[in-house]
């Protein structure tokens, strides 16, 4: 099991549930299929998949959760496909038009009446918690489905002190002046791939893959005034990934020397094979997380949360 995105979550207070204790507070908004007239659930499942029935895995002092979400797909085109029939209808026989209130309530009326049969899809997202280092890891590309996953935490376990971090230095500062030729930290190398944003509100974006961004055009556009808001990096010859400037990690891969180490891990079955790469995932990730702080001046504390 390797991310391949991460949000972190500050926990700014001590998580102090054993994994055990996780899971049966866990139980208690497990996963389940929608009912017919529910658009979606979202619940808990074994992050380790159907040959499991606990809800955490525990590794290298973290404890992995898995949040599972079913949701009822109703195509956009058959919906107003059906609700534009009803319309006509209503106009032809009562010589009348129908107005914006109405044709929202009548689209209400079409998705009640396509809930029951519509079919169902299901989206796994999987996070850790690290009590000893005070993290919540979620894999996650977006915000929002993060922000999701967190909610639901909260919600199982009444409170759940967790928070963006909040760094000294602003991101695209720090990453803007690495390309503009500023001491990179050691462990870090700049790869071949950035976007570029102009702080105008409607200004230009310009985006490079596999491109040489210590070049002559490179350069132009910082000197235009463009910000660097994601940028590819390699850490330690240990990861690569894209820093964005919001602090969230994409297109996070593990290098040849952790991929050679988990291949000399022995595992006998699917549920070792899993705790191995959790184990080394985890490991590696402790390290690089302070790494990417001390890279942006550090935690600031006194940032409100």
């Amino acid at each position: 099991m390797w991310f391949k995105n991460l949000r972190l979550y500050r926990l700014t207070k001590p998580f102090n549930l054993s994994p055990e204790a996780l899971h049966e507070r866990l139980t208690e908004r497990s996963s389940r299929s929608c009912g017919s007239l529910e658009p979606f659930t979202y619940g808990w499942t074994p992050p380790l998949g159907r040959n499991s029935e606990l809800l955490t895995h525990a590794a290298n002092g973290c404890i992995m959760v898995c949040g599972r979400k079913e949701e009822k797909v109703l195509p956009a085109a058959v919906v107003r496909e059906m609700l534009d029939e009803k319309i006509a209808a209503i106009e032809a026989e009562q010589a009348r038009t129908v107005r914006r209130k109405e044709k929202e309530e009548m689209r209400q009326e079409v998705l009640l009446d396509l809930l029951p049969k519509a079919f169902s899809k299901s989206s796994l997202t999987h996070a850790y918690i690290d009590p000893g280092k005070g993290w919540l890891v979620v894999d996650a590309a977006s915000a929002a489905r993060a922000e999701e996953l967190v909610s639901l935490l909260r919600e199982t376990l009444g409170s759940l002190p967790a928070i963006p971090p909040a760094v000294r230095n602003a991101p695209s500062d720090v990453l803007t002046n690495w390309l503009k030729g500023q001491a990179v930290p050691g462990d870090f190398l700049v790869e071949d791939q950035c976007e570029l944003r102009d702080p105008d509100e409607e200004g230009g974006v310009v985006r490079c893959i596999r491109q040489d961004l210590a070049s002559d055009e490179i350069q132009s556009h910082l000197k235009a005034g463009k910000r660097v808001t994601r940028l590819a990096v390699q850490w330690r010859e240990h990861l690569g990934c894209i820093l964005s400037d919001d602090l969230s990690i994409k297109r996070l891969r593990f290098l040849d020397l952790i991929q050679e180490a988990a291949a000399d891990m022995e595992a006998d079955d699917e549920a070792s094979r899993f705790d191995a790469d959790f184990s080394l995932m985890t490991l590696e990730l402790s390290r690089f997380i302070p790494a990417l702080m001390k890279a942006f001046g550090g935690e600031d504390e006194s940032a409100p949360g």
